[in-house]
């Protein structure tokens, strides 16, 4: 038996210059809509004593042949939170495994080309102006897979601690971004925020807009993560990365069912559906939300694409 190759940090920061993301995820989606994938909803599962938790994501792809699962914890300690993920990938044919991958770098980049694509389906094409909440990794790949979506005219970016040397990584990301004194100034008359933060409470008021925009959210670990006022919901046309799972496990979504009395029926369609196009479009005149949780299914394509990669490269390290 083929021992599975161990794609460190390392290995996977050689490959993933030559990953196009974009093209992994819309076949993705599409295997989605035809069924020849399939998306379980994730787990969680707490650790002993308060000590943390780890969430298990899952999926299949019959096109590519594979499945698995992407282990994320949230570990407590006395200082920051430890948190690392890593995918195991696994032969359909055989049963045997064919990668243990480092989820880290992966796991922002398949968060960012989620939203990517969201807004690429969502905003009008006259869109011209983007704010981004949050300045850390995440926010800097949101930027790096919207940045050709659209032609983009300002790009306004606002974070508390977005001084100094973090502030000049923006600039040299992206010579059109503006570093905004409030979230307020940064959102204003923005056609596209994304929000890039793991808040676990709400970073943006929607109507400081002052316009009907499209609004994207992300999760992470940290309890009931939710980015935006759970009312907002109410009044936003409403889509999500995948409408079997998203609904009962975003926080905000949760929130806004349980104190305001919104429900997931009112969710007009998934990426599935944009993808494919069998859910309806947004109409004018209303904000659009687009929550993402993260799909097992999207860490595991994107590990099955660095590990095809690794072949070609020759990149040997097994158990």
């Amino acid at each position: 038996m083929n021992h599975p190759q161990i794609l460190d940090a390392q290995a996977v920061a050689r490959l993933l210059p030559q990953l196009d993301v974009k093209v992994e995820l819309t076949a993705l989606f599409r295997a989605l809509s035809d069924g020849s994938a399939v998306q379980p909803a994730q787990t969680i599962t707490d650790f002993p004593g308060s000590g943390g938790d780890f969430i298990t994501y899952m999926g299949a792809i019959k096109g590519a042949g594979v499945f698995g699962a992407k282990l994320s914890p949230y570990i407590v300690t006395d200082a920051a939170p430890v948190i690392t993920a890593w995918t195991a990938l696994m032969s359909m044919e055989t049963g045997q495994p064919l990668a243990w991958c480092d989820a880290a770098q992966l796991t922002t980049e398949r968060t960012a080309g989620a939203t990517a694509l969201a807004v690429d389906l969502l905003a009008p094409a006259s869109a011209r102006r983007l704010a981004i909440i949050g300045s850390g990794p995440v926010a800097l790949a949101h930027l790096s897979h919207v940045a050709g979506v659209r032609g983009w005219q300002e790009i306004s970016v606002y974070s508390s601690n977005l001084t100094g040397d973090r502030a000049e990584n923006w600039h040299q990301a992206d010579p059109r971004v503006s570093i905004a004194a409030t979230s307020s100034d940064c959102l204003a008359g923005s056609d596209v925020v994304m929000l890039c933060t793991s808040s676990g409470t709400p970073v943006i008021d929607p109507a400081d807009t002052g316009k009907p925009s499209v609004f994207t959210s992300i999760s992470t670990n940290a309890p009931n993560a939710h980015e935006v006022p759970p009312s907002f919901l109410c009044d936003a046309q409403v889509y999500c990365d995948y409408l079997p799972t998203t609904p009962d496990s975003a926080a905000d979504m949760r929130l806004a069912t349980q104190d305001h009395g919104w429900s997931k029926d009112h969710i007009l369609g998934d990426l599935t559906g944009l993808v494919s196009g069998t859910c309806e479009t947004p109409q004018t005149g209303a904000p659009v939300y687009f929550r993402s949780i993260g799909l097992g299914l999207e860490d595991i394509a994107m590990a099955h694409g660095i590990w095809k990669l690794a072949q070609v490269n020759n990149e040997s390290k097994t158990t």
